[in-house]
């Protein structure tokens, strides 16, 4: 029996509070490959199930990322040029592409960033837990990610904020406290050209420049030295090119794994069975760490279009039809995941598809990410007593991640 579907909403709006699991819920079981009329431009499908998902993934014939994947708009071939990143392209491209910047964040190169990891996040912690009471986004889970890219990148690490800064302005491009305009806006027209419409990527782009003159004269072991002295069938990269991959690093290898932290103590403090279950038994942290990249979902959906018509659960996709895949639901899909809103630090196995699955696509950094989330919790858990909210966190208006802005904590040292 099909229950009432739930107000269909996939918005900015309808994620500004929380993720609206209920609908997504009633989509699995009753309509996963569902036609949304978007409001903004021409319409989508919207795929709600961990199996298609991951099939969708695999099929880039069929579903393409070429003309963007982060953008839900309809995007003419000038803005499709000029926002093209890594993640913007399908093989062979994005293998050649790939290729660049892979060395640096294979498991053999991550694991030599732990001991520096562990001093970072000592630092952070001695100089958050004694306030008491802070905003665990901005002294912990921030600081973390960026500090490490910085380090891979060269940037000096007197400039994480501004790095920080100008991610916030691009993943936050829907959110009036955080953006100048959105693509809401007819007035942000001007600025289609620019990655999310934002103003920020310019900005970016031009600290970017700065870097990159400055390895040419004087290169470093660093990935920006890596990229400038690159080439592509013989080629260096364009500055365009160099301009999107840059700011590709500093905003997914920042924004997600900020995310993951928050809302991995979030989920620790929401359920301190689990929290007593970790700090009691340290071996269960690897399982921990997936369990909360899983609750986490720090991407809410990325995009593909259809490159033929094609079938999928007796809906028929047309070639050019956007295909908008949530991870939010995959990761909640009760045909894969027992108790799927149990959170469990030994959950196993975790089939999550927080960084892709299958296919070409699957996240770069995502060993780092992994890492950087247990080195945090395995030195924070030890030095708490005890740790609770503070009053309640405050959520980006955005669809595309599931990020916080702000959550206030209470803690005392152990």
């Amino acid at each position: 029996m099909t229950t009432a579907a739930p107000a269909i909403d996939f918005e900015n709006d309808a994620f500004a509070r929380s993720v609206p699991y209920e609908m997504f819920d009633w989509l699995r079981r009753n309509d996963p490959v569902r036609w949304y009329d978007w409001p903004h431009g021409r319409g989508y499908w919207a795929i709600t199930r961990h199996d298609d998902l991951v099939a969708i993934h695999k099929d880039t014939e069929t579903y393409s990322s070429e003309t963007g994947a982060t953008a839900l708009e309809d995007l003419e071939a000038d803005a499709i040029e000029a926002r093209k990143s890594m993640i913007d392209t399908d093989p062979p491209r994005h293998t050649r592409l790939r290729a660049l910047v892979n060395r640096g964040f294979t498991p053999r190169a991550v694991a030599a960033y732990e001991e520096l990891l562990r001093e970072l996040t000592r630092t952070i912690l001695d100089e958050a837990l004694p306030r008491g009471e802070f905003d665990f986004v901005e002294h912990v889970a921030a600081p973390l990610p960026i500090q490490v890219l910085c380090r891979i990148l060269g940037v000096p690490p007197e400039d994480n904020q501004l790095l920080i800064d100008w991610g916030d302005r691009m993943i936050g491009s829907t959110d009036p406290t955080m953006s100048e305009i959105s693509y809401e806006d007819p007035e942000s027209e001007r600025y289609r050209l620019l990655p999310f419409r934002s103003p920020a990527a310019v900005e970016l782009w031009k600290y970017g420049h700065g870097i990159a003159e400055s390895r040419r004269a004087d290169p470093r072991d660093d990935l920006v030295t890596k990229l400038v002295e690159a080439e592509i069938d013989g080629e260096r990269l364009t500055s365009r090119e160099f301009d999107v991959m840059f700011l590709l690093l500093v905003v997914a290898g920042n924004e997600t794994t900020r995310q993951a932290i928050a809302h991995g103590m979030q989920a620790l403090m929401e359920h301190p069975d689990e929290l007593r279950r970790l700090r009691d038994d340290p071996a269960l942290m690897p399982a921990a760490v997936d369990e909360i990249i899983r609750w986490a979902t720090p991407v809410l959906h990325f995009r593909r279009t259809a490159t033929r018509d094609v079938e999928l659960r007796g809906k028929t996709i047309r070639a050019g039809d956007k295909v908008v895949v949530w991870y939010i639901s995959a990761n909640r899909d009760e045909l894969v995941f027992d108790d799927p809103y149990r959170f469990d630090v030994g959950r196993r196995p975790n089939d999550h598809v927080s960084f892709g699955r299958g296919g070409p696509h699957f996240c770069l950094g995502a060993h780092l990410a992994k890492l950087e989330v247990k080195v945090m919790f395995e030195e924070l858990l030890p030095r708490l007593a005890s740790i609770e909210p503070a009053g309640p966190a405050e959520r980006i208006r955005t669809n595309f991640t599931n990020a916080f802005k702000t959550m206030p904590v209470r803690a005392s040292a152990a």
